[in-house]
């Protein structure tokens, strides 16, 4: 970038772990240009993507084509959007027009779309620059990243263990330095999950805040797509950017932008009545992970927050949630299960998923109803009570990288594949929007988040919250060392 202003720029990996509301002012002020940025971050994806498999496709021809676009806007002083010049990456089950989009699915495996879904529209009209896409169990469907189409993706602070899922590919990029923003969906916890495996901020919006355009199932207000971040600055200025009504999403939810980078700016708790929920009487947790989040909860209270242990009834949820996932596969898949390729090429644990689904009856699907509004009537009686509820994100630290899901915890055995992502699972029923914030580390060195929960369409008290609390327990400076592992 010509004429810049002489100010000493950050090397590689220092600009690499900048914030993007940090390096949207260094492009601004001319400090430096998008396209070192993107050069910057394809380099570091090219030594440390092998070690980890965050991306499964890389775009680094039309990264560049963009980042001089947006050099060549900054030099002519035109117009400057809000992500102008900020890579970002975009989960490898959303639309891309002209990049490979394979939804983890050997079924995919060639598919090129002609279209970009909503949120990369509106990410790409805001100036951000594509990478590429990262990895996904296939569909979404798991709380583990892998496939047979690019493998599994690993956890950057140690490869032997996973990254979580469904959006660990983009929870594993950004822990390891590998874009600034992420794109990920969020079902029964794909955004958070992963974002407290690999020490990141995951947020699941209100359903209907970034609407799902296009989507088979425009009504269904479990599967949201959200951002991913390592600080809680960025998180919002990206919420903000992908956020806002669409009239093809019927759920779309109007307009908040401004009041979430506002939210975030010099957080004020006194006073607010924080709930440590614990583990919600739904599932054990491992006792250093229940430790780490019992600590951190307490950080509330030197916020000036008032705290105390108390949980809503969460009677009925686990069944609740099984039937409403059952319905949402069948939706989805239950016409081509008499398709024999199809189900030779795809992951045993959807079809099982599919297969559930068509055991239940419309008896079920009406007792499911009953038991979410009795759900929602008590759990919003208790956020009458509470400003904000805490529990551990997930109750287990990472697990290792080749294992599809525990089947324990503390002893006791899992009898279902989501009972152990019911802490997330269990908000996701009742939707409402939740963040997972890194709170610490197993004596291993594995990541532990904490979740915050806010009531009905309260994103912007919970990014105060968050931001508070990194103010108070600072993690961003804090990066995995990829001295000694190997390439794989």
């Amino acid at each position: 970038m010509e004429k810049r202003k002489r100010r000493e720029t950050p090397g590689e990996e220092e600009l690499c772990y900048l914030p993007a509301l940090k390096l949207r002012d260094l492009i601004r002020k001319k400090v430096i240009s998008p396209v070192e940025i993107v050069r910057a971050f394809l380099h570091r994806i090219e030594k440390v993507n092998p070690i980890i498999n965050a991306y499964c496709t890389v775009v680094p021809e039309a990264a560049l084509k963009a980042a001089k676009r947006a050099e060549t806007a900054i030099m002519k002083k035109g117009p400057v959007n809000a992500l102008h010049g900020i890579p970002v990456s975009i989960k490898d089950v959303t639309l891309t027009a002209g990049i490979r989009t394979t939804f983890g699915s050997k079924v995919y495996e060639n598919f090129i779309p002609n279209q970009d879904a909503l949120v990369v529209e509106r990410l790409k009209k805001a100036g951000a620059i594509i990478l590429g896409k990262t990895n996904t169990p296939e569909f979404a469907a798991g709380g583990s990243t892998f496939n047979k189409v690019f493998g599994v993706t690993r956890n950057p602070w140690n490869p032997d263990f996973n990254s979580g899922g469904s959006s660990g590919g983009a929870a594993a990029a950004i822990a390891a330095g590998l874009g600034p923003l992420a794109e990920g969906n969020d079902l029964g916890g794909s955004l958070r999950i992963p974002a407290s495996f690999c020490g990141v901020v995951g947020l699941r919006p209100s359903p209907g805040r970034v609407p799902s355009v296009p989507n088979e199932l425009c009504w269904d207000p479990f599967n949201v797509e959200g951002p991913m971040a390592r600080t809680i600055g960025d998180l919002a200025l990206m919420l903000e950017v992908i956020s806002g009504p669409d009239d093809r999403s019927p759920i779309s939810l109007p307009e908040e932008k401004k009041r979430f980078l506002g939210a975030v700016k010099n957080p004020f708790m006194k006073g607010f009545r924080v709930a440590w929920g614990g583990n919600l009487n739904l599932t054990p947790v491992d006792h250093e992970v229940l430790e780490i989040t019992q600590s951190a909860a307490k950080m509330f209270l030197r916020l000036a927050c008032r705290v105390e242990e108390k949980a809503p009834d969460f009677g009925g949820v686990r069944e609740t949630a099984l039937i409403y996932r059952g319905l949402r596969y069948v939706s989805l898949y239950q016409d081509r299960l008499e398709d024999a390729e199809f189900k030779s090429l795809v992951n045993p644990l959807v079809i099982r998923n599919v297969e559930q689904g068509l055991k239940f009856s419309i008896r079920d699907l009406a007792r499911a109803e009953r038991q979410r509004s009795d759900l929602w009537l008590r759990v919003n009686a208790f956020f009458d009570r509470y400003d904000l509820l805490l529990t551990p994100t997930v109750p287990i630290p990472a697990f290792p990288a080749e294992t599809v899901f525990p089947t324990e915890i503390n002893g006791k055995a899992m009898e279902n594949y989501i009972d152990w992502v019911m802490l997330t699972y269990a908000f996701s029923v009742l939707g409402l929007p939740a963040i997972s914030v890194p709170c610490g580390f197993t004596q291993k060195g594995l990541p532990v988040g904490l979740q915050i929960v806010a009531r009905r369409q309260g994103e912007a008290i919970l990014l105060k919250a968050a931001a508070a609390f990194e103010h108070a327990a600072p993690w961003a400076d804090r990066r995995p060392s990829f001295s000694g592992f190997s390439q794989r």
